[in-house]
């Protein structure tokens, strides 16, 4: 019978040979990893349940510190600090707060590949859709029993289809193209469904820009968004894993979609998501003249290595206004080598922003990218909802927008 992405991926895992929407299989998990960020109530969990051997198989579980790195508050040291203690004790690896967010650790370590299953305390571990990867984010109990058994339950998502026509036009980002989406879909377009995703626009871009399309699938309601991967990046898949063998999951030609949807973005112009929520998508023509407080720059959807870039060109030899704070913070360790190798962070600081070791930022109420009562923020990070980034104003934006704004001081595309 003919099967999604998603449900090729789960029968390759335990799931049986004909897995269908609705159905409760048990699926194997290839990666498993808890943060800093809830990782202490993994392991409290573990040795309540499973004192005596609580690690199933310790290749494939791994302990990531990106949320607040390094810890700037007392709970979240201590948190971090019974996560090593914990994996010391019992040969976990740990990728501790100088490696940066955990999601990207896995791919820049070749932990994860096309068709694998992975799961982590991290919302937003479907980012590992950019190469055509299962990720999920769950809750701290699920995490702990899949460190033990290696396997969870799961109910079997319908996938919908989604296409985008057209090419993307010049003055258009990744970051362009996934704001689209998620203002089509809105916040529970895609509840409970799996997104394969494809299209010219979406077929052209870099993994750089598949990881930022991939990083909001959570705002839209999504399982995940699948990208089916590209010769070039399964060509760095195969660098970085080792694997030979890595080759993409392909949906069968007459697979069913519970729903297909079309979107044209030969005419896109560059979009903002303005407050107080991820799908309030306006174009930046429309907020244009607004004046910023601050601006944001990276996380899980803009911190690579190519975003970074991008930003750098535009603010070098140039001053940030005055008044306006600029942070950046790069998603890796790796990021921020190249960073350093290619001299970005001498035009960074030159042109005034603040740099800081790799990480989330601004997200989870880390240490980079708060923000006061009435401050307005210019952010790269997925999510704006009241609270989450303090107590201001947040717009979400491309690196492009990001960095013209910080110049000017106030929104705009050019």
């Amino acid at each position: 019978m003919p099967h999604t992405i998603i449900e090729k991926i789960i029968s390759a895992h335990g799931g049986g040979p004909n897995p269908r929407p609705g159905d409760i299989v048990w699926m194997n998990i290839d990666y498993r990893s808890a943060r800093d960020f809830g990782g202490a109530n993994v392991v409290a969990t573990l040795q309540e349940f499973y004192p005596d051997d609580p690690i199933g198989d310790v290749g494939k579980t791994y302990f990531t510190f990106d949320t607040n790195a390094p810890a700037n508050t007392i709970g979240y040291a201590e948190n971090q600090h019974i996560c090593r203690t914990f994996a010391r004790k019992h040969g976990v690896k740990v990728f501790d707060v100088d490696r940066g967010i955990g999601t990207h650790t896995a791919l820049e370590e070749g932990l994860v590949w096309p068709g694998a299953t992975c799961v982590g305390t991290d919302s937003h571990f479907n980012i590992l859709g950019a190469i055509g990867a299962f990720g999920q984010g769950m809750g701290d109990q699920d995490v702990a029993f899949i460190f033990k058994a290696g396997k969870t339950w799961f109910e079997v998502p319908p996938t919908m289809k989604v296409i985008f026509r057209g090419k993307l036009p010049a003055n258009c980002t990744a970051r362009d193209l996934t704001l689209k989406l998620v203002g089509t879909l809105g916040a529970s377009g895609a509840l409970g469904k799996c997104v394969e995703l494809g299209g010219e626009a979406v077929d052209s871009l870099d993994l750089a820009g598949r990881i930022t399309l991939a990083s909001m699938a959570t705002e839209t309601g999504a399982i995940s968004y699948f990208i089916r991967p590209s010769v070039e990046v399964i060509n760095i898949c195969k660098e970085l894993t080792g694997r030979p063998d890595c080759a993409p999951v392909m949906p069968d030609p007459d697979a069913k979609y519970c729903e297909s949807l079309e979107i044209d973005v030969s005419n896109l112009e560059p979009l903002i998501s303005c407050p107080p929520n991820p799908e309030n998508v306006k174009t930046v023509r429309e907020v244009a003249g607004k004046k910023i407080d601050s601006v944001f720059l990276g996380s899980c959807t803009n911190g690579r290595i190519e975003d970074i870039r991008t930003a750098t060109k535009i603010l070098k030899g140039k001053k940030i206004a005055h008044g306006v704070m600029m942070k950046v913070v790069p998603a890796t360790r790796e990021v921020y080598q190249q960073m350093l190798a290619e001299g970005l962070l001498k035009d960074l600081f030159e042109a005034g922003a603040i740099i800081t070791g790799a990480g989330c930022g601004g997200c989870a109420s880390g240490q980079v990218g708060m923000t006061g009562k009435g401050e307005v923020q210019l952010s790269t990070s997925n999510r704006n909802f009241k609270g989450k980034q303090g107590a201001g104003e947040t717009y979400l934006c491309s690196p492009v927008t990001a960095a013209l704004s910080a110049l000017k001081g106030e929104i705009t595309a050019g």
